[in-house]
């Protein structure tokens, strides 16, 4: 008879996995001469890859279940391109050695702040009505997504050269410039926020199943989904002011979840997310560093793999409907 995993030994997999892809990770190729230095640099990007892959999953998962759909990501929807429109703002208003720009924590509130209200807009466009078309919602974000990088753009052309460099920094991910500053008050959000999403992992098995259902049920849904949409801006803040932008991780790492583990319950959903986005972010910087010797970025890979899934799902999408 052959053995099927269930969806708890499948999570002890991930588990096991994503802790020697990290210790392959921080203790490849090491030199015994400068361990501690080799470390010390490896734990920093380690802890930061946690925290962006940990804040990008959840924000994502979240996000796909109150659209009820698997293509569908907040970056997708325009919130990285309004993240990199503040930032730009900020330096053009006050310029890059101002209070607002250099304090990680005032500018980090600032930009949270943006978002979130950025996040309430989108949630007044999207979930106030019952149809919520792909196509629709996915025209909403290109074209949120356009308007806001057309700005920064034109922004950038005005603001001296010197201060384009600081709006350069940002615009691509790289844990090769994290944001320090802002690991600790990060890992707290974060802890805080992956605690709430299981506590309320039911209300999430729920809303899968659709507006209707879930209204039909019990739940009050535009006061759970506005919380939620929230929680979204936060995470996504978190993993964008720490390292930049990684548009197409979350679509693949959601989805690869659901092949793997095969099971919609959030119990499972979600930490299956959390660890295949670990276990890529760790995979895909040990290639940027040791194959293409850091003459790339991560993010430009992920989002070149990712941009051709988000192809596939999109024509897929149009078969089925």
């Amino acid at each position: 008879m052959r053995y099927k995993l269930t969806p708890t030994h499948k999570l002890i997999l991930l588990s096991v996995l994503t802790l020697l892809v990290m210790a392959f990770y921080l203790f490849y190729n090491i030199n015994p001469n400068i361990l501690t230095y080799q470390l010390i640099g490896g734990v920093r990007k380690a802890i930061a890859m946690l925290l962006v892959g940990g804040s990008i999953a959840v924000s994502t998962v979240i996000f796909q279940t109150i659209t009820n759909n698997r293509i569908l990501t907040p970056s997708i929807i325009g919130l990285d391109a309004i993240y990199m429109f503040i930032k730009t703002a900020l330096i053009f208003l006050f310029g890059s050695t101002s209070t607002v720009v250099l304090n990680n924590y005032f500018n980090f509130l600032i930009t949270l702040i943006g978002m979130i209200l950025f996040s309430l807009f989108l949630f007044q466009l999207l979930f106030r009505s019952k149809d919520q078309n792909v196509f629709f919602i996915l025209l909403l974000g290109i074209v949120c997504g356009t308007f806001f990088s057309s700005l920064s753009s034109f922004i950038e052309m005005m603001i001296d050269p010197e201060e384009f460099l600081s709006v350069q920094s940002a615009m691509f991910a790289s844990f090769n410039a994290i944001n320090e500053g802002l690991l600790t008050i990060s890992s707290i959000a974060l802890l805080i926020m992956i605690v709430i999403t299981f506590k309320i992992k039911n209300y999430l098995d729920v809303l899968s199943l659709g507006r209707d259902q879930a209204i039909n049920l019990g739940v009050n849904y535009i006061k759970v989904t506005r919380w939620l949409m929230v929680m979204v801006a936060l995470l996504v803040t978190i993993s964008t002011a720490l390292v930049g932008p990684i548009t197409f991780l979350g679509l693949l790492v959601v989805n690869l979840a659901h092949v793997f583990i095969k099971e919609f319950e959030h119990k499972y959903l979600l930490p299956a997310t959390i660890l295949i986005s670990w276990i890529s972010l760790f995979v895909g910087q040990w290639v940027v560093e040791h194959v293409f010797e850091g003459n790339t970025e991560i993010s430009i890979m992920i989002n070149f793999i990712g941009g051709i899934y988000f192809i596939f799902l999109v024509l897929k999408e149009r078969n089925v409907a």
